[in-house]
């Protein structure tokens, strides 16, 4: 018998696994398996652990308009003619501001209306062997759809997730200053007291923070734009010198920084070399390293304190996910 089919058999008997050490797992593969589309306040279950991790948590549980961010082509930028130059961050991200700024805001979504979107996950994350880890009878559905206005988020019934208004709207008002905006995205996604998570330090938050807003669909491009431009200013924050390949294919730039501590992960942020909107993201190790299962206190298995392990090089894509198509529909079901 296999490890894995040895750690499935033994799991009616195993004490409950707490919220802590569940969530970065079940939150990663849940927001895989979904489609990708959760938008959730950044508490203790948005300290995503590597796929490997994640994968491995959650077998230990049994398995279980001009709006900005869509694929589709947007107005041709610098790139368009087929010449693209990449250099540091802010020469990037500033470059794309400055297209973005340039785009017509069009009018905000109306209660009432659907977020569609249909994401692609890369090879590592999909089928029956999740990164290194067989996860058991799994699917997985592209497409997604949200109330613009999302009821269960607006009224605090689900405090793990903000609508998409919620977030169109503090997007919006967002101020130019580069440090006022980093405090006020912070502020948006707290760190540190309670369900919140212990504390990181402010660049670490500051990225995290960003991206989960980048990565929100629908967002007015010069609210884009801010968020861009504060995100060259956090250290440590770099850009990969040639267009990298997305989830589904596509060549994109990748906005990315070392996780540090020991995610032994760099998490990276990809967008359009062409129109900047947001492509998809990607975790890919930063370091040579080994992932092994901690069991929960009181199971055992093999020597009775170790899972199974995944092994890890530097630049292996633990993590991929690319959203191939983003609108705003009059109704669940439509997709233009």
């Amino acid at each position: 018998m296999d490890e894995m089919t040895q750690l499935r058999a033994m799991r009616a008997d195993a004490p409950t696994l707490d919220r802590a050490a569940l969530a970065p797992g079940r939150q990663r593969l849940t927001e895989a398996l979904a489609g990708g589309r959760r938008v959730r306040r950044l508490r203790a279950d948005w300290r995503i652990a590597s796929v490997g991790a994640a994968a491995a948590i959650t077998a230990a549980a049994v398995l279980g308009t001009q709006l900005v961010g869509a694929s589709a082509p947007a107005p041709a930028g610098p790139a368009a003619a087929g010449v693209l130059s990449l250099g540091s961050p802010a020469e990037v991200l500033n470059r794309a501001a400055d297209h973005l700024e340039r785009q017509p805001v069009g009018p905000e979504p109306r209660a009432g209306q659907w977020i569609y979107t249909r994401t692609v996950l890369g090879k590592q994350a999909e089928g029956k062997d999740f990164g290194g880890f067989a996860t058991g009878e799994v699917t997985y559905e592209p497409d997604s759809w949200l109330p613009y206005d999302n009821p269960a988020a607006e009224d605090g019934k689900d405090d793990d997730e903000y609508s998409a208004r919620e977030i169109y709207r503090a997007a919006a008002a967002l101020p130019d200053d580069p440090a006022r905006l980093l405090e006020k995205v912070r502020e948006f996604y707290p760190t540190g007291t309670g369900k919140n998570g212990p504390p990181e330090d402010e660049a670490r938050h500051s990225f995290r923070a960003l991206g989960a807003v980048i990565e929100s669909y629908p967002l007015p491009p010069d609210a884009l734009a801010r968020l861009y431009r504060a995100m060259a200013t956090v250290p440590g924050v770099q850009v990969t010198d040639h267009l990298v390949r997305d989830a589904a294919g596509r060549e994109a730039i990748a906005i990315s920084r070392d996780e540090g501590g020991e995610s032994h992960m760099r998490r990276e942020y990809l967008i359009d070399p062409r129109g900047y909107g947001y492509m998809g993201m990607r975790d890919v190790a930063a370091e040579d390293y080994t992932y092994t299962l901690q069991l929960p206190e009181g199971t055992k298995m093999g020597d009775g304190k170790k899972g199974p392990s995944q092994k890890y090089k530097a630049g292996d894509i633990l993590y991929s996910v690319a959203r191939t198509k983003a609108a705003v529909v009059e109704a669940k079901g439509l997709k233009s």
